[in-house]
């Protein structure tokens, strides 16, 4: 790999990896207790930087998931790094396209306290949580992990 690739590929999962960490365990929370009377606000705040941070994973995960793929050849599949990111990928996917609009639909039909609207947006909610904190994890790890020659 060549050095100006391996520098690429860390500024990469710099800015992805970097960026959802700080969007998710500093910026959120941050909003929620500054906000604390008005959740709605932090809330709308916070999903739209969550979006952002989505969008940004997608543009850096799939380039570096094109880099991983090319470096490795025929043998792609074989490779820890590219199941990694592509597990990511599909993280990102299904929070985003699949979740996130069905929480906005909720929200946007109210969300009274104890009603089912709050019941279901509360577990989608967790969910979405779960995954992206799989997702900061895993790119916890790729960032730990590095680049190695041997990719397996």
């Amino acid at each position: 790999m060549s050095g100006f690739s391996h520098v690429g590929e860390r500024i990469l999962l710099t800015l992805w990896i970097g960026g959802m960490w700080t969007v998710g365990f500093l910026v959120a929370p941050t909003l929620f207790q500054m906000l604390g009377d008005n959740r709605m606000l932090a809330g709308n705040i916070a999903g739209r930087l969550f979006t952002l941070s989505s969008y940004l994973g997608l543009i850096c995960g799939g380039l570096l998931l094109f880099g991983a793929v090319l470096r490795t050849g025929r043998d792609w599949w074989r490779t820890t790094r590219v199941w990694v990111l592509l597990t990511m990928l599909i993280i990102i996917v299904i929070g985003e396209f699949i979740f996130a609009p069905m929480m906005i639909q909720l929200k946007l039909s109210g969300l009274p306290a104890g009603s089912s609207q709050a019941l279901q947006f509360g577990r989608l909610h967790g969910i979405t949580s779960t995954l992206f904190l799989i997702n900061s994890l895993l790119g916890l790890g790729l960032v730990a992990y590095g680049y190695r020659e041997q990719d397996r």
